[in-house]
């Protein structure tokens, strides 16, 4: 089994900042991608941004500038630093690793979601 906990979401006026982290827990033998998604009320679930265990990084054009992802390797976490934040950034966030966990007769891919984060902008 593999564990996702989210932290960090809350309210913030526009143009704030947030700052939101990730950790995953369990029989992880590698994690190849972690990334952010989220989803507002009324519309579909949308990449926020993804890095690679090489660091390359994806971000959604709503976002490139603003957002920033990181991951430390060392701890299997994954930041998602939100800067000019806009109203439009309203949505529950939701976490998710890509990767192999480890079991006693073998190593399998697993694909896990974070419960979410609400992260509301507005004055």
């Amino acid at each position: 089994q593999v564990q996702l906990a989210e932290s960090g979401g809350g309210l913030v006026q526009p143009g704030g900042s947030l700052r939101l982290s990730c950790a995953t827990s369990g029989m992880i033998f590698s994690i190849a991608v972690m990334g952010w998604y989220r989803q507002a009320p009324g519309k579909q679930r949308e990449l926020v941004a993804s890095i690679t265990d090489g660091g390359s990084t994806t971000y959604a054009d709503s976002v490139k500038g603003r957002f920033t992802i990181s991951r430390d390797n060392t701890k299997n976490t994954v930041s998602l630093q939100m800067n000019s934040l806009k109203p439009e950034d309203t949505a529950v966030y939701y976490c998710n690793t890509k990767g192999l966990m480890s079991r006693s007769w073998g190593v399998f891919p697993y694909d896990a979601w974070g419960q979410g984060t609400q992260v509301t902008v507005s004055s």
